[in-house]
């Protein structure tokens, strides 16, 4: 009788060796010149040059549920794109430029394709950044996650000089608050979507086309979350802080950047609020207040501003809007949806 193998347990050494091919020849094409050694040695290594205070800035998040939805679909590369831009946007927060990225994913078994396809997309949104793919893990985990069921994860690493920080802190009553609109969930919110169209019962649901989105809810759904890094840095020197609108919507994540006794409020009229949204609370009868706190609901970054920079921040980007201003706070209640 053969003893027992790795493989028989549930870990494939073959399918792990061809995918690390795969995965290493995407990796490369997203290098600096900054990374040393390539990728394939057990630590990434990334020469910082070119800074006299560099202060390191770092991210670490998952797509969240939204994988149940990629495996439902057999769609993967959008997960990828989403992990890095939610990152990537983090640390861009107080100004500072992603400059390495690092994945995991952990499966239950190691399908053919499909960690090249997740790879592919993380590699795709690095480059479109300028951000390197210095490593990342795959690790088969039989007993952790059923066959089928995946996770991903990343870690993003930026940097800006110490003088030229955005936390918030300079930030008063009066200043003005302006929208840069999102493009969907993004990567939050997922759990209660799911529950909503009941996705895991029926997935053909995915595949039912909606006039007001003008394709599937599954494409709807699986909207990669949005980057604005390329499109924020000009402003950086006309702000005193942004905010990235995730979990917890506009109420928790505006407070993360006000000083103490300060508030925000918001004219919730004063922005278009996606259809996936409205369909969403329509099809779930979701209460308003409990839309703005689960989901970004149309907005995803903050910008705040003195109001004599206002027009020149809408004229290097045209589709910020002005949604709200500061305003003393109350504790209680630091966000008002009007």
């Amino acid at each position: 009788m053969p003893g027992e193998t790795y493989l028989a347990a549930g870990v494939d050494h073959e399918a792990a060796r061809k995918a690390k091919e795969a995965i290493k020849a995407l990796a490369s094409k997203t290098l600096q010149p900054e990374v040393l050694g390539g990728v394939g040695f057990f630590g990434g290594m990334y020469q910082l040059q070119g800074y006299r205070q560099p202060v390191l800035v770092s991210s670490t998040d998952s797509p969240g549920t939204k994988l149940k939805l990629a495996t439902l679909t057999g769609r993967f590369d959008t997960v990828g794109i989403d992990v890095v831009n939610h990152c990537v946007n983090d640390v861009f927060t107080c100004g500072a430029k992603p400059i390495f990225f690092l994945d995991y994913i952990g499966v239950g078994r190691l399908i053919p394709g499909r960690a090249e396809a997740l790879v592919k997309g993380v590699a795709d949104a690095c480059l479109a950044v300028g951000c390197s793919l210095i490593g990342g893990e795959t690790a088969q985990l039989p007993g952790i996650y059923p066959e089928e069921e995946f996770d991903l994860a990343g870690f993003a690493v930026g940097v800006v000089e110490k003088d030229a920080v955005i936390n918030g802190s300079t930030i008063v009553q009066g200043d003005v608050l302006l929208a840069i609109p999102s493009n969907g969930l993004h990567t939050n919110g997922y759990s209660l979507a799911r529950r909503v169209f009941k996705v895991e019962e029926d997935p053909s649901i995915l595949s039912r086309s909606y006039p007001t989105l003008g394709r599937t809810l599954g494409e709807a759904l699986l909207e990669p979350h949005r980057c604005y890094y390329p499109l924020l840095v000009p402003v950086l020197p006309l702000i005193k802080g942004m905010s990235h609108i995730t979990g917890g919507g506009l109420p928790e994540n505006v407070p993360r950047i006000l000083p103490k006794g300060l508030g925000a409020r918001f004219d919730t009229s004063a922005w278009e609020v996606p259809p996936i949204f409205t369909l969403i609370q329509e099809a779930g009868q979701v209460e308003r207040n409990e839309m703005f706190d689960v989901f970004n609901m149309g907005i995803g970054m903050v910008l705040a501003c003195a109001p004599d920079k206002t027009d020149e921040v809408r004229r290097l980007v045209p589709e910020a809007r002005v949604v709200g201003e500061v305003i003393i706070g109350d504790a209680n209640e630091p966000v008002v949806l009007e």
